[in-house]
């Protein structure tokens, strides 16, 4: 089992950065694949990123690609997005999870974290 816990979140103004941590804790965080998710109000959750177990692939919804970078510290079990050139449409909450493989659909992740709020003002 594998439990997630974010931090990181806040207001920031457009064009900035933020990153994103995800801290995980169990002793087979480095067998799983990590993603992040994010919900805006209104719509629906949806994919953001995600990273194999190694680190060695990852990938990105359209909307965050050469603007949000994921990666991992097996060592330390950490996860982290780190999101530049903020803007407004990326207000939501963001969730890490862990799944078997990295990828874009909820259902392909088994565990999930608690959630943190990213607010980006115009």
């Amino acid at each position: 089992q594998v439990h997630l816990v974010e931090s990181g979140g806040g207001l920031v103004q457009a064009g900035g950065s933020l990153r994103l941590s995800c801290a995980a804790s169990g002793r087979t965080f480095t067998t799983y694949a990590m993603g992040w998710f994010r919900q805006a109000p209104g719509k629906e959750r949806e994919f953001v990123a995600s990273i194999s177990w190694g680190g060695g692939s990852t990938n990105y919804a359209d909307s965050v690609k050469g603007r949000f970078t994921i990666s991992r510290d097996n060592a330390k079990r950490m996860v982290y997005l780190q999101m530049n050139s903020l803007k407004p449409e990326d207000t939501a909450v963001y969730w890490c999870a862990a799944g078997s493989v990295p990828g874009k659909l909820i259902r392909e992740y088994d565990y999930w974290g608690q959630g943190t709020q990213v607010t980006v003002s115009s």
